[in-house]
């Protein structure tokens, strides 16, 4: 398997299967989001793109980076979207590097977006694939981000060693420059149970795949059986 880690500035090529990396915070969320009932999650352009979608969807819930504002109804944090109850919802999503890596990739046959909480479940998805080309796009600092990359490189371990250690990623990604800023409450819109729930390595079965709806991106959950199919 040829596996490639980019960040979204050195997408030159429309890759064949891509697995977009958001570990602090927007995977982690859009996991929690699905966890909490929502139905699917649309990947905005901008946020004048989320208002837009909120103001002809009311019902819609809108969410973001950092502090909450007009148009938008949560912050991009999973402590504090965990008690939230999206039962049948569509959830708008807009992050200031997830979303836009997967838009980045739309064209792609197959996008995962992915973090240590569906790590297992993505990596078997990639694994049944079956594909010859695997792009990991780094979405944090412009592809250096040490939380994003730590998840990336044990997902391709897991895909051909599923006996992989996960010890050593977590502890990268625990001390990496994200888990930091959370930690000490320097990125608004945070919480400090952020940082424990992004590293919750496998809480939830499914993994979660983009496609194209007509002219949106949406993100839904995508089902691993025990098998891998």
């Amino acid at each position: 398997m040829d596996t490639r880690f980019l960040g979204i500035p050195e997408l030159t090529d429309v890759p064949s299967v891509a697995v977009v990396v958001d570990v602090m915070r927007a995977y982690t969320v859009a996991a929690w989001a699905f966890a909490q009932g929502a139905e699917k999650i649309v990947l905005a352009e901008s946020l004048d793109d989320a208002r837009s979608l909120k103001a002809r969807h009311p019902d819609w819930v809108t969410l973001k980076d950092g502090p909450s504002s007009p148009g938008f109804d949560a912050v991009n944090s999973p402590a504090l979207l965990r008690s939230t109850d999206l039962t049948g919802r569509t959830v708008v999503q807009k992050t200031t590097a997830g979303t836009v890596g997967a838009l980045a990739v739309k064209d792609a046959s197959l996008v995962l977006c992915a973090s240590f909480v569906v790590a297992e479940a993505t990596a078997r998805v990639v694994r049944t694939r079956a594909s010859d080309d695997v792009t990991f796009v780094i979405t944090g600092e412009e592809g250096r981000a040490e939380e994003d990359l730590a998840c990336a490189h044990y997902m391709a371990r897991r895909i051909t060693e599923p006996s992989t250690d996960p010890t050593d990623y977590l502890e990268r990604a625990a001390n990496s420059g994200a888990a930091a800023e959370l930690s000490q409450g320097v990125r608004e819109g945070s919480h400090p149970d952020d940082v424990p729930l992004c590293l919750e390595l496998d809480r939830f079965p499914f993994a979660m795949s983009a496609t194209q709806e007509d002219t949106l991106m949406v993100l839904r959950p995508h089902a691993v059986t025990s098998t891998g199919t």
